[in-house]
């Protein structure tokens, strides 16, 4: 009998290719890290804009104590926010292992083990801080790991989107309710439209819209092709499909995943553990400068500032994000003399502070999957895994 999540991503294997792409992403990626000329350049651009941030614009804006008041941070809540810095790292490894532990080959599951699992999602975070636009580089690095563990090419795509849709599908529904509860003072705290029903209406579209994506056929690529059979651009007509169906696919694995908690826990869990620790930090961060603010508020501004991480940025958000959280909390009336110090101490412990261990990570990751390309030179040749066989074996 199939299960539901094998059921929602049977079609992922469907013509897999291989993509080389993630391959040019990483390599761009070590490139940077071991060239000292592009390195220092990205941190002199990094220094110029968090100088430009936290120094030029609040003496611009007459908030000098704002600055000075860096000294002041309480060393107890600095300590508190690094510690639930490092539970929001263990939820994001929870929520890795709950998309990937599900039907694997022997092979790939022995592979991505505890270790590979920190290894990847460690240097995965630290790709999406270095390459901006929302995360990608973390994302191609993340799936070239998958595909040199031996997924194939679509169902590494498929769990990736379903990785996706749950981690943001969570920050989409805190969107919406915190903003409702907001707007509706059943939760205390300064309610401004553009900062609880814009934002939840917005996610809500963006929510239907996947949801409308989660209806296309699971075999559109094959109709495609009995249909348009013999028609001589029936190849561009498939390749046109593929990006659709490979998102329908990994969202409706997603959605398996929440329908059916006994199999997807551990990702549900890591997903809403991985913000609810991140807005703990700042939480913490708030408190270390004496600044207290509603639940309500510190979740919907938090959501908010982050929504401005998908403008471009010469490091993934620097800028933009640290911008957009100050501007999401002046909105929702926070003194301004507490939010700068405490979206800075923010950004250094959650941002910062996991880049080096996460290079380090992305190195030793480069030596597992050598390691694993090593292992399969020696092996010999065996058929390949299919989601098909293991769930029709069952």
């Amino acid at each position: 009998m199939r299960r539901p999540i094998e059921e929602a991503e049977l079609e992922a294997d469907f013509e897999g290719e291989e993509d080389g792409a993630e391959d040019e992403s990483v390599g761009a990626l070590q490139a940077l890290l071991q060239d000292p000329r592009k390195l220092l350049g990205g941190v002199a651009v990094v220094a110029v804009l968090i100088f430009a941030i936290y120094i030029v614009f609040p003496k611009l804006l007459g908030l000098d104590d704002a600055v000075r008041k860096l000294g002041d941070a309480r060393g107890g809540w600095i300590a508190v926010a690094v510690a639930f810095n490092a539970l929001a790292f263990v939820a994001y490894v929870a929520l890795f292992r709950g998309v990937l532990g599900g039907i694997q080959s022997d092979a790939v599951h022995e592979r991505l083990n505890h270790r590979a699992s920190y290894q990847i999602t460690m240097a995965g975070l630290a790709a999406t801080r270095i390459f901006s636009a929302g995360g990608a580089g973390g994302i191609l690095l993340t799936y070239w790991a998958l595909r040199k563990a031996g997924m194939s090419a679509r169902r590494s795509a498929c769990r990736m989107v379903a990785f996706l849709v749950l981690l943001y599908g969570s920050y989409l529904l805190a969107l919406i309710l915190f903003g409702i509860l907001l707007r509706t003072h059943v939760l205390p705290g300064d309610s401004p439209v553009a900062g609880t029903i814009v934002p939840a209406g917005v996610a809500a579209g963006v929510i239907a819209v996947f949801l409308l994506i989660a209806l296309i056929p699971q075999d559109v690529e094959r109709r495609i092709q009995s249909v348009a059979s013999g028609y001589r651009r029936t190849r561009y007509l498939l390749r046109l499909a593929k990006g659709p169906a490979t998102v329908a696919s990994g969202v409706r694995t997603a959605i398996a995943y929440v329908l059916h908690p006994r199999r997807g826990a551990l990702a549900i869990v890591g997903a809403a553990g991985f913000w609810a620790a991140n807005i703990a930090v700042l939480w913490a961060s708030f408190e270390a400068f004496g600044g207290h603010v509603p639940l309500a508020v510190l979740v919907q501004g938090f959501f908010l500032g982050m929504a401005a991480n998908l403008i471009p940025s010469p490091f993934g958000g620097v800028g933009s994000v640290d911008a957009g959280m100050i501007g999401a909390f002046v909105l929702f009336g926070i003194d301004n003399s507490v939010v700068f110090p405490a979206v800075l101490t923010y950004r250094v412990i959650a941002f910062w502070l996991p880049i080096p261990p996460g290079i380090v990570a992305f190195f030793q990751l480069r030596g597992t999957v050598a390691g694993w390309e090593a292992e399969r030179a020696r092996a010999p040749a065996v058929p390949g895994y299919t989601i098909q066989s293991e769930v029709m074996s069952r």
